[in-house]
């Protein structure tokens, strides 16, 4: 593999201005209060930390706003004002703050596959992490199938968190991500190792959360609202008005929820601060707009 694919030393591009970064809010928005070294219990106890408090999300998307990409406005968003972020937001924020602390790392675009083998655009962010000269693979923003703590960055590496299993497979040039579900193995995303840079992630960004061929992007002008998050026992999709829960054992469960639960549910559940204003914009919308039908 080549280097210019690997971790690179922290601090050592200045195009994602890291420096920008407000270390010591983004630690207690996400409830870390360890050691600052960068160790591997240092990026495993983050990484957790991480998944744990910022849940996926587009409600900016679905009330009729930009998403930015700057480090800046992510953590305006996600850190100040304590709302979650769509992948790119959130890892992106997770690598300032390793970079911060010193870890090497890189960041790559995966694309998605949810258990399909066609081929859709590149919309994920991944990253891999050095620690003490050894490879990791770190991804707390992915949503309901996002790894809780990082994978050892190799053919069959693993990790298991409560009652889920993820695992890394490498099919030549490309290495994919398997979670374990109850009828077998997962196809999560894939992604080639090669270097991208900022104005690549933001191209995705724009072609994910704006352009009306997106698969975020219902008729209308605004987005699905969506919101995903795991934990050892379950996984949540919100998609408009339908609540989706997932257990390890295969079953799956969904609810259609009022307005008012919507609006509940993505500050409660999915632990999102909404402003007063978007609150009001969703009740709004989801009253107007027919229910979601639940997938089969």
């Amino acid at each position: 593999m080549a280097r210019s694919v690997l971790p690179m030393p922290s601090g050592s591009d200045p195009e994602w201005q890291t420096e920008l970064l407000d270390l010591d809010a983004y630690l207690a928005r996400v409830g870390y209060d360890g050691p600052r070294t960068p160790t591997l219990e240092t990026l495993r106890a983050l990484h957790r930390a991480h998944a744990d408090a910022i849940s996926w999300e587009i409600v900016d998307s679905a009330v009729g706003r930009r998403i930015s990409l700057d480090i800046e406005s992510v953590q305006d968003k996600i850190v100040r004002r304590g709302q979650g972020g769509c992948c790119l937001e959130s890892n992106l924020l997770f690598a300032a703050a390793l970079d911060r602390l010193g870890f090497p790392l890189v960041r790559h675009l995966a694309r998605v596959r949810r258990g399909s083998r066609a081929v859709r655009t590149r919309s994920h962010v991944v990253l891999l992490v050095e620690v003490d000269g050894d490879i990791w693979f770190a991804d707390p923003g992915f949503g309901d199938e996002s790894p809780l703590e990082p994978l050892p960055f190799r053919h069959d590496g693993s990790v298991t968190v409560g009652e889920w299993t993820w695992r890394l497979q490498q099919d030549g040039e490309e290495w994919l991500l398997q979670s374990l579900h109850a009828d077998g193995w997962f196809d999560v995303y894939a992604w080639w190792l090669e270097p991208q840079h900022f104005i690549d992630f933001d191209m995705v960004n724009h072609f994910s959360y704006a352009d009306p061929r997106s698969v975020f992007m219902p008729p209308g002008g605004l987005s699905h609202l969506i919101a995903q998050r795991g934990d050892e026992k379950t996984r949540l999709v919100l998609k408009n008005t339908v609540l989706t829960t997932q257990y390890p054992d295969g079953r799956v469960e969904h609810a259609e929820l009022t307005p008012d639960e919507v609006v509940e549910t993505l500050q409660d559940a999915f632990r999102i601060t909404l402003r007063p204003e978007d609150a009001e914009f969703l009740r709004k919308r989801f009253v107007e707009e027919p229910a979601e039908q639940p997938a089969q």
